[in-house]
Order: C-alpha cells, then sequence, then structure tokens
C-alpha cells in the first residue's frame, strides 16, 4: 500500500508540472501558469520567467495553426515552382545569392572548411528564410513560441522551444521584446530557440553567439546541418545523404528539393 501512495504522489508531481495543451485562446494564461513551473523545473531563472510572464497570445501564429490547409503538403516536382511560391523569379533569387557568395567568399570558405558544409547551400537557406535579412519576422519570439507549443496540434513537440526561448531571454541572447518568426523563429536563418541553444556558435568571433547576426547565424546552420549527419566534399542531390540531412533542417521535401535546386544553380 506504501508503495501504491508513493507512485501516487510522484504521479500528482508530475501532473502539477505538467502543461495540457488548450483548444482556446481565453486558456492561454493557465497554459502559461503551467508551463511556468516546468520552465522553473528546467532552471529558467528570473529573467526567462518574467519574460513568460509577458508573453502575449500570438494571434497570427493562432490563426495559422487553426488553418492547417495553408500549410500545403502539396508536392512539387519542379522545385522552381515551389521557390516562386515567395519570390516572383527564380533567376533574380539565384543572381541575389551568388552575388552574397562571391562578395564574401572567403567567410564561406572558412565555414566549409571548419563544417563541411558550402557556402551556396548557406547562402539559399538564407535567401529563402529571410531575403538574407531583409525580413526576419515581426512576432514576439517568446509569445510566438509559447503560443505554439500550447496549441494542441502541436502539443508537446515544440514545449521545448518555448522553454528554450525562455532560456536564451536569460542568457541574454534574446529579450522579452525580440521579434522574430510567427512560430518564435530567430534571426537571419529563422532557427527554433532549442536548435539555437543546442547549435548556435560565434561564427564572427566577437565572443557571443547571435542569430541576429548573419555570420553567427550562417555558421550557426552549418553546425546543425554537420551535427545531423552532413559529410564533407559528398554531393548534396536527391538521394544523397546529405540530402538526408536536410530533413534536420526542415522536414518538407518541397523545401529540400527548392533549396538543392537554388544551391546547384548557384555553384554553376
Amino acid at each position: 500500500m506504501r508503495r501504491l501512495a508513493i507512485a501516487f504522489a510522484f504521479l500528482s508531481a508530475t501532473a502539477v508540472h505538467a502543461a495540457p495543451c488548450i483548444t482556446s485562446q481565453g486558456e492561454f494564461g493557465s497554459y502559461k501558469q503551467a508551463l511556468g513551473q516546468e520552465a522553473q523545473a528546467a532552471g529558467v531563472g528570473q529573467r526567462g520567467m518574467q519574460a513568460l510572464q509577458q508573453a502575449q497570445l500570438s494571434g497570427v501564429t493562432w490563426r495559422f495553426e487553426s488553418n492547417p490547409s495553408s500549410q500545403t503538403g502539396t508536392s512539387y516536382s519542379d522545385p522552381a515552382t515551389f521557390l516562386t511560391r515567395r519570390f516572383s523569379s527564380v533567376d533574380s533569387f539565384v543572381s541575389n545569392a551568388r552575388s552574397r557568395l562571391n562578395n564574401n567568399a572567403s567567410f564561406y570558405d572558412a565555414i566549409e572548411r571548419a563544417y563541411g558544409v558550402p557556402g551556396e547551400l548557406l547562402v539559399s537557406i538564407w535567401g529563402y528564410e529571410t531575403s538574407w535579412g531583409g525580413y526576419t519576422g515581426e512576432t514576439p519570439v517568446v509569445g510566438g513560441a509559447v503560443t505554439l507549443a500550447s496549441y494542441c496540434r502541436r502539443h508537446p513537440r515544440f514545449e521545448d522551444d518555448a522553454i528554450a526561448a525562455l532560456q536564451l531571454v536569460d542568457r541574454g541572447v534574446i529579450s522579452s521584446n525580440t521579434t522574430g518568426g510567427p512560430s518564435g523563429e530567430l534571426g537571419h536563418m529563422q532557427f527554433l530557440s532549442g536548435n539555437w541553444v543546442r547549435y548556435g556558435v560565434d561564427g564572427n568571433g566577437d565572443g557571443r553567439a547571435d542569430p541576429y547576426n548573419a555570420g553567427d547565424a550562417l555558421a550557426s546552420a552549418a553546425n546543425m546541418l554537420r551535427a545531423n549527419g552532413w559529410q564533407a566534399g559528398q554531393p548534396y542531390g536527391e538521394g544523397t545523404a546529405n540530402f538526408r540531412a536536410l530533413s534536420a533542417w526542415n522536414d518538407s521535401g518541397n523545401y529540400q528539393r527548392a533549396i538543392v535546386y537554388a544551391a546547384q544553380r548557384v555553384a554553376n
């Protein structure tokens, strides 16, 4: 009987710290309260907890998640067609990417020596994600990350990223007001917070890893790909090990094919 009592006590404690998902915007406050218990257990400090308290539900994130049909699963046989969903001209995209690659060739060469990921691939991802830093998003990172984690269709897969966003506030990497993508994506390459915690590196030598610094973001993307199976000096076309490594960055086959297509054109 005592063993059952101990087990019940453990389950009760676990339940206290669990943050159940929500199905209405009005429940966001209660979700934050439950997430706060998890965050404290994960070691989130005062600044991170204050950021959580201040976080507002992201309406754009909620609307996006409430409309799964907007997140098309259509398969595009032609990667150029997929690219033109966002960019009016593939030729212009490739030209811009090639220009950035050539104008900073020594930097991209250094990244490839360090991580094995070629510059044409990184500059293509950068261009697709934020138009080379031209638009990094207008949604508060913490609010977007917590909203995504709260939504039942996404919970609990993205809860670690919400807690990681609070940890980044603690570390001074972001503030409670820092803006990014609608689901809490960060900076030039639109990292999720958990991936930045795992893979963020100092790419420009200033002693800190900042997702809103292009050099740091590009080096961190290469670091993430290498950690997820990228093989230096090997091809990255569809069917290769390096193509499969791209799934760690984005698991959409459409995305992967489009990035590879663009990168191959940039390199030629």
